[in-house]
């Protein structure tokens, strides 16, 4: 057989496995409508991080290739929020605007299928699932290069809201501009932890080319759309949202920078064997106080992933701590902790118990 008739016999097979996997997905969607009507008769909320998680774990360990486990969650991300939108169509608010890291890491967490809603601060995102107008926000809340992102653990203080799901996501700064060409850049815009994170590259390659401070990466995007002599850096998604040409990937000094983010509702969530609970406080100034407060985890071997701090603005000298552990506050040994801990504070917060990051 001829190398063009081998290749038109396997489109042919490819064609013919579409159609199926066309029934399969329709097929598929029918389950979903039928399960969101039982839903909506039972008041229960069409999100179930618990149920994606185990549909997640399931397909990877039946996965035999060639396609890798990212790839099966990718595609799969993308059927359920198709079919979350079928039950009842999300709204996402998130700290914008559009084509920024964190629209991406909304992205990534509930697929394209939802409406997502820029929000221009971290604390009207709070506002906008408090007051309904959104379903779910995310926001950042800690990066590999700058730490904390302290406008987002303030918020925790006062916001009933929780913790829903975390979402980790690679941060890679492309520089663009309307040509893709690099002499005719003139001024460089970005946020400037984005130029403090590109440092090294800008003294390298455009040493006496002058830097702008922008609100965001892809409010400096904008900038360099409406002006040939800007180049932005920001995401290489954003260079089709703006209209513009990449003109160097991957600049950031650190390649592997990475931005933690996370989802926040107004629900708690089941346990799903893969879990994180975090928890904020205040304690009783004493000797001893910081020491004192890590001993019920320590002594019950629970694994914290993080220690925070934030001063009360309130009170001089006065401290606010966030921890991170793994496992779900169901768990007897986190329960058991807790409790220890209350008995020590002033006062304590669980800011929920949600799902690890994915990572595939």
């Amino acid at each position: 057989m001829k190398k063009g008739d081998r290749i038109n016999a396997l489109r042919k097979k490819i064609d013919a496995i579409d159609t199926e996997l066309l029934k399969a997905l329709n097929k598929r969607a029918g389950h979903v409508v039928e399960i969101g009507r039982i839903k909506l008769e039972k008041n229960k909320e069409v999100y179930s991080p618990e149920r994606e998680r185990e549909i997640y774990k399931r397909l990877t360990l039946l996965n035999k290739g060639p396609l890798p486990a990212s790839a099966i969650r990718h595609i799969f991300r993308e059927i359920m929020s198709a079919s979350i939108s079928l039950e009842k169509p999300l709204k996402i608010a998130f700290f914008g605007p559009f084509a920024t890291f964190t629209h991406e890491a909304a992205i990534k967490h509930f697929g394209l299928s939802c409406g997502f809603v820029p929000k221009s601060y971290i604390a009207d995102v709070f506002d906008a699932v408090e007051r309904g107008e959104a379903d779910f926000g995310v926001v950042p809340v800690e990066n590999t290069a700058e730490g904390a992102v302290s406008h987002t653990l303030d918020m925790f203080i006062t916001s009933s809201l929780k913790i829903c799901a975390e979402v980790m996501l690679e941060v890679s700064m492309a520089l663009l501009n309307k040509s893709g060409r690099a002499e005719d850049v003139r001024k460089v815009a970005s946020h400037p932890h984005a130029l403090a994170q590109c440092g090294k590259w800008l003294k390298a390659h455009l040493r006496n080319v002058a830097t702008m401070d922008a609100a965001s990466t892809a409010s400096a995007a904008q900038l360099a759309k409406e002006d040939p002599s800007v180049a932005a850096i920001a995401s290489e998604a954003s260079a089709a949202l703006y209209d513009l040409r990449v003109i160097e990937k991957k600049i950031e000094d650190n390649p592997h920078h990475m931005t933690r983010f996370l989802v926040i509702g107004k629900k708690d969530y089941k346990k799903t064997g893969f879990d994180k609970t975090s928890v904020m406080f205040a304690i009783k100034d004493s000797p001893g106080a910081l020491y004192k407060m890590l001993k019920p985890f320590s002594a019950r071997n629970v694994n914290l992933t993080k220690v925070e701090s934030r001063p009360i603005k309130t009170k001089a000298w006065e401290y606010i701590f966030f921890l991170d552990m793994e496992g779900h506050v169901t768990d007897k040994k986190i329960k058991d902790a807790l409790k220890e801990l209350t008995d020590m504070c002033l006062f304590i917060k669980v800011l929920g118990s949600y799902p690890k990051s994915h990572k595939i």
